[in-house]
């Protein structure tokens, strides 16, 4: 009885030890991963670009194709009742 007792006992400070062992990594991973502040890099370099001045053609716009285009007509809302008034109730 007394040999499977420390047995059990030996096995538990094992299992312990990963346990403790698995959660200091996990920690580990966190602190680096979330709470490291990172350092900005002094050899990247962006180029800078100027951007150009854009221009808008609305000439375009009096094309005959496009004058021939006809509006939709007006979607009027829908009259009576709409739906349940508690949709999640089984019918």
């Amino acid at each position: 009885m007394a040999i499977h007792f420390l047995q059990e006992q030996k096995k538990q400070e094992k299992l312990l030890l990963v346990f403790i062992g698995v959660v200091l990594i996990i920690l580990l991973v966190i602190w680096w991963g979330f709470f490291k502040k990172s350092r900005p890099s002094s050899h990247v370099s962006v180029p800078v670009v100027e951007s150009s001045k854009i221009e808008i053609n609305f000439e375009v716009l009096k094309n005959s194709i496009l004058q021939e285009f006809v509006p939709f007509d007006e979607i009027l809302p829908l009259e009576g009742e709409v739906g349940r008034e508690n949709p999640f109730v089984p019918y």
